[in-house]
This record gives C-alpha cells, structure tokens and sequence, in this order.
C-alpha cells in the first residue's frame, strides 16, 4: 500500500504494557518463501489499489516471483522477486499469501473459524538480498488478521530512496505514520529483519517492534482495527518504484511465520 503523500511530521510513539495471552501453542510456518500461494498484484497510482487487468508481463508494469533460486541464497531456496520496466510511474508490486483461513495455501482453511481467534501475538521472520537498495522507492512487509468481523492490518514500509525510515500503516485514516526508525538495508549481503505485532485483548492493533540487522527498535504504538467479512491471516510482501521506473529485484530466503 502507498499513499501519496506521507505524514509530514513524525508521529509520537509511548510505551505502553503488552499484554500475555495463554493457553495458545506457537505455530510456525517456515520457508514460507519456497511455498505455494503466493500471487502478485499491480498497483497502480493514483489510488494504489489493485489493477484487476494488469498482467505480469505489462506492459504498465513488468513482475516475476521464481522460487528455489540457488545463488543468491542462505540454503539453496531463496526467491526473486522482480519489479520489472513498465510505463507507469511509481507503480507497485505486490505479492500475498493467504496462510490461514479462506483460500489457505498451507491447509489450513479453519472453516469453522475456531483457529483464526486464537492468534494474538505475530512475527515475521525473513532475509532479503537486493544488489543496489538506492533504486527502490520502498519495501513493505505486512500481517494482516481477519477474525470477529474486524480487519487488523499491521502494514510495515522500509522507505529507502523514499527517506530512509520505517513507517506503519493507519488503516482507519488511509496513511502510513513515520515512526522515525531509521531503515537502511544493506546492499548486496543479506539483510535480516524480524516484525513483531499483536493483537490485543481491546482489539487494538499494537505494532511491536521491529529488528533489522541485529538493531532493535521498539515501536510500541497502538491503532485500531477496521471492518471486513474476510476470515483468516495473510502476510504481504510489496517492492515500490521511485520516479525512474528503474527495474530491480530482491531475494528471500528463510522467511518465517510465528504465531501465537
């Protein structure tokens, strides 16, 4: 998801008690990246919302996703994504995989939906590699929890040639919150970056934490949940075009899903 136009100032962010929610055993979904399900969407300005008639092969904007890549890779299963030349400006490319629940890749479709509720607590997990990370407008990695009628999107945005800091999403009000967390990947070697979100016993989204490279930073910042009729868990990964539509293309490996 991109708005066009950031929040200009950076938002303020407390500290405030995390709650515990027992009784639920972790389940971690692994090398999620080598996995089916996944499915790429343009998305195209000035609305970004999904282009229902766009192609992978363009011609507004070009995309591929190939798994089981063995160079660049941390164990011989990595996945490129490319963002690939089109004519459009500032066009983004999404990928998503719906993990639990309705359309579940992983066979878990939950039908009586007595599985989804019992998550609260979420980490993803995943190492990346990109070659020159100047070129990209933004990266985005994203947990997104359908239960109860209520739609809980943890949006998380690396703005690179966009300003070098992470973002979170307001799904309420349509934008994304600077955080003022710096963001910045490293080209050429394998980033690692961990996401940590919840839900809360308020139905609250709280936005945890995030890790990149081994440097914490806590966010703890609370939002809430918007309506939905979707049933079920989903992870997203985007990469965003800057001004020269220039193509690049991003490596995956290890990436993980826990949640609890």
């Amino acid at each position: 998801m991109r708005i066009g136009n950031l929040c200009a100032l950076v938002c303020l962010f407390i500290s405030i008690a995390l709650p515990s929610f027992a009784g639920t055993a972790p389940r971690t979904i692994a090398n999620i990246q080598a996995s089916k399900g996944w499915t790429g969407y343009a998305l195209l300005p000035p609305s970004f919302g999904i282009c229902k008639t766009c192609k992978a092969s363009g011609p507004q904007l070009k995309w591929s996703w190939q798994a089981n890549v063995s160079s660049p890779s941390m164990d011989g299963h990595s996945t490129k994504s490319v963002y690939g030349t089109g004519t459009t400006q500032w066009a983004d490319v999404l990928w998503n995989n719906h993990l639990v629940g309705d359309f579940s890749s992983q066979g878990l479709a939950d039908a009586n939906h007595t599985l989804v509720p019992q998550y609260h607590t979420f980490t993803y997990d995943v190492y990346f590699w990109v070659a020159n990370a100047s070129v990209s407008q933004a990266m985005e990695f994203d947990i997104n929890q359908f239960t109860g009628g209520k739609s809980f999107i943890w949006g998380h945005e690396c703005r690179i040639a966009g300003g070098h800091q992470w973002d979170i999403w307001n799904d309420v009000a349509q934008k994304w919150l600077p955080t003022g967390i710096p963001c910045n990947p490293v080209s050429g070697a394998w980033n690692h970056l961990t996401i940590q979100v919840q839900r809360t016993a308020a139905n609250q989204l709280l936005f945890k934490s995030i890790t990149l490279n081994g440097k914490t930073a806590n966010v703890n910042h609370t939002e809430p949940p918007t309506a939905t009729s979707w049933h079920g868990i989903t992870i997203n990964y985007q990469l965003d075009g800057a001004r020269a539509k220039q193509p690049y293309m991003v490596y995956l490996d290890k990436l993980k899903f826990t949640m609890q």
